[in-house]
């Protein structure tokens, strides 16, 4: 399979798995609170990635390590914790749908921190796609009287993490085994999510509720599809596309998260969907290069 194919296999890959995250924490926050949830997501994962990629450590060299820590915590560690508080206000749909700013986050950082070049086009998507955001959070507090609206901040804020993390990984990664750079991501996030579990009362839990057991192991498939696999996947599409290629996968993985919305009884407006379409035209734009690579 050449690199063409590939970028559009792991898009593929990447929204089926990162689409179905929302109504996997959705689930897991029944039994456990956010911070657990999150803690407990890292470490299942980093135990898949011990397991399978321990010894690819090895390969990343001493001068690439803080990249790869800057990169885990931008881009894993807070964002994590972030969006499993946001969701637990907003409906799981919502929280996929504020993701799709991803890729103008990632242009306007790009821009700003890694000299990215940038087109007229990219910039009449990007104010497009603000506008579009805009009118998401306004139809949703008018909508979800349920949900507390404010609560979007923090999705939006994992966006601004994920965005920074995908530059980061083309600038100064790409030379390493994604391999090696997943394994590197959660040996630096572990500990802390260790601790952070163990101060979250997580041991007084009623370990014989099925409620926290079937919790419990939502979280599990999130930590070893939605974290340990999916970065994976994720460090080898950066490696042959470009940050905003490879963070479009953001606006293609809400397909899956609101069908699954849907199917658990979710609904969305209308003027939500409009406002998603917005958007997706102003990613869309964001997007055309010269060079789609």
């Amino acid at each position: 399979m050449n690199d063409y194919k590939k970028k559009w296999f792991y898009l593929a890959i990447l929204s089926l798995i990162w689409g179905s995250s929302f109504i996997l924490i959705k689930k897991g926050l029944v039994g456990l609170n956010s911070v657990q949830l999150a803690s407990l997501r890292m470490i299942f994962a980093a135990s898949v990635i011990y397991v399978y990629s321990y010894n690819s450590i090895k390969k990343i060299p001493k001068k690439s390590w803080k990249w790869i820590v800057i990169t885990a915590y931008l881009g894993t560690f807070f964002p994590v914790y972030l969006i499993s508080y946001g969701q637990t206000e907003i409906e799981s749909g919502l929280a996929s749908i504020i993701t799709t700013v991803t890729p103008i986050n990632t242009l306007i950082i790009g821009i700003i921190f890694f000299s990215l070049t940038f087109s007229i086009k990219q910039l009449l998507g990007l104010f497009i796609g603000l506008v579009g955001a805009v009118l998401l959070l306004y139809e949703a507090s008018e909508t979800n009287l349920n949900s507390n609206i404010y609560f979007s901040f923090f999705i939006y804020l994992t966006t601004v993490g994920y965005a920074a993390s995908v530059n980061l990984i083309k600038k100064y990664l790409t030379n390493i085994p994604p391999e090696a750079v997943t394994a590197g991501i959660f040996l630096s996030i572990s500990p802390p999510a260790i601790i952070v579990l163990y101060f979250s009362d997580f041991t007084d839990l009623n370990f014989q509720d099925p409620l926290i057991l079937k919790s419990i192991f939502f979280v599990l498939v999130l930590g070893v599809f939605g974290s340990a696999i999916a970065q994976t996947l994720f460090n080898k599409f950066v490696k042959i596309s470009s940050p905003i290629f490879a963070s479009a996968v953001t606006y293609t993985m809400p397909v899956v998260a609101i069908f699954w919305a849907l199917i658990d009884g979710e609904i969305l407006s209308i003027m939500q969907f409009f406002a998603t379409a917005i958007i997706l035209i102003g990613v869309y734009l964001v997007n055309k290069r010269k060079q789609t690579s």
